[in-house]
């Protein structure tokens, strides 16, 4: 019996010309065709891919600063590069003939703020741009001072001293690794006044808090850190079908303590669309920064502290960095489309909630759709200051941050557990004796 893998019988020497080779999956002949040959109509393709690869190829804005691309900073009226943010402020200042000045803001430069109804496609800021797969996160810079070459770190640094000459270079250049936003937003925060909020608010929680974090905190040990975000405006819409219920009688059965309560509702089905548009919606673009697993981490304590006023974000420029640490962006636009479209309908279903006030017992979605028509990403950093402590015996790290700009404070702390329990015990016999008091 012959089979559709068995190869072809060896001819005899001297026999007439070979048989011809078999075809068909896995056979010799099995060879893609030219290039070409058969295109493929997208509209064949299923709605997802047809989608894909119909959308037209995203737009860039080119953000970059001609005069920063030589990693100097220089002071406009006399050219020292001593530069830093006057503190509190979003100037900079001369540390040499003291002139201050502000940098352009991004909204502003560019015309971000504008067009949201208009949105269509994808539009992506110089610093925003994919992450090349080779980058290194070295970047080394010469010197126009003296020559020297001067390397700067950007896993953590945007910023480095010439050890000759003492010139401060930044690095300014979109770069492709990610490491250059296209804005920075600067503290207002001074590192007292955070020191003071974080003493604070483990203040309020000392009684519950583990002893050995109340004997090694530190809270002058707060760092001064740029996170990297994507900023995104959008504009979207969405259609969400569901059953509403309007309840019409509420009444009970049984005794003594053995009633149960139920109800009459009326059930309709519901439907809602609504178009909106998103201005400067924040989205991690760190994966660090942006796994949530609160077995092992706080970091969704980030998010406790926005909102950040992006609007006041200025344009690029390194010096805003001297004195704090950063880190580096690792998520491309495409990464974070899923969680753009999660926030996008978390926000359509809190624009349609005015709209089914009337369903007294509750609206269930459950058919949701949405459909992006266009979105504007920039990469940025914002402000924070960050106080961490790993807790003894585990991997859980606990974070307290404050908002860079507005003060906002929040946190997490190891408690012992057994006096929150205690407590808990405490307060329910209270509750319980008081209950048989007012009844008897």
């Amino acid at each position: 019996m012959s089979s559709a893998n068995t190869p072809p019988p060896l001819l005899p020497s001297g026999s007439g010309s070979p048989p011809p080779l078999p075809t068909g999956p896995g056979s010799p002949r099995d060879v893609p065709p030219p290039p070409g040959s058969f295109p493929i109509d997208p509209d064949t393709l299923p709605g997802p891919l047809r989608d894909e690869i119909k959308a037209p190829d995203p737009v860039a804005i080119d953000t970059s600063s001609d005069e920063l691309k030589d990693g100097l900073n220089q002071c406009p009226k006399c050219g020292s590069t001593d530069i830093k943010q006057r503190p509190g402020t979003d100037k900079l200042i001369c540390l040499f003939c003291r002139h201050e000045w502000e940098a352009q803001r991004i909204e502003e430069e560019f015309g971000l703020g504008e067009g949201l109804d208009q949105l269509e496609g994808t539009i992506i800021a110089s610093g925003a741009k994919d992450i090349a797969a080779d980058s290194s996160a070295m970047m080394t810079f010469k010197c126009t001072g003296c020559g020297a070459e001067v390397t700067v770190n950007t896993e953590n640094a945007m910023t480095a001293r010439c050890h000759w000459c003492r010139h401060v270079l930044g690095v300014n250049e979109q770069i492709a690794n990610g490491a250059v936003p296209d804005a920075v937003l600067p503290f207002h925060i001074k590192k007292d006044d955070a020191i003071a909020r974080i003493r604070q608010f483990v203040g309020k929680r000392q009684f519950f808090a583990l002893k050995e974090f109340k004997q090694q905190f530190t809270p002058e040990n707060v760092v001064g850190v740029y996170l990297p975000y994507m900023i995104v405006d959008s504009k979207a819409s969405s259609d969400l079908e569901g059953h509403g219920e309007i309840k019409t009688r509420e009444y009970q059965r049984g005794s003594d303590n053995n009633k149960t309560t139920y109800y009459d509702a009326d059930v309709y089905q519901v439907e809602r669309h609504v178009d909106f548009t998103v201005d400067d919606l924040p989205l991690e673009s760190s994966a660090n920064r942006g796994n949530l697993d609160t077995r092992v981490n706080t970091n969704n304590i980030i998010n406790t502290i926005l909102p950040f006023d992006t609007k006041n974000a200025a344009k690029w420029n390194a010096s805003y960095l001297v004195g704090f640490s950063s880190e580096k962006r690792d998520l491309d636009v495409e990464q974070l489309r899923p969680h753009l479209e999660d926030q996008l309908l978390s926000i359509a279903r809190s624009e349609v909630e005015a709209s089914v006030g009337m369903y007294d017992r509750g609206v269930r979605w459950e058919r949701e759709y949405l459909k992006v028509h266009g979105s504007r990403w920039v990469a940025m950093y914002l402000p924070v200051w960050l106080y961490s402590y790993q807790q003894p015996g585990t991997k859980m790290l606990h974070y307290i941050a404050v908002n860079g700009r507005t003060g906002e404070t929040m946190g997490s702390i190891p408690i012992q557990k057994w006096k929150l329990l205690l407590v808990a015990l405490t307060l329910g016999t209270i509750l319980e004796t008081l209950a048989i008091w007012i009844v008897s």
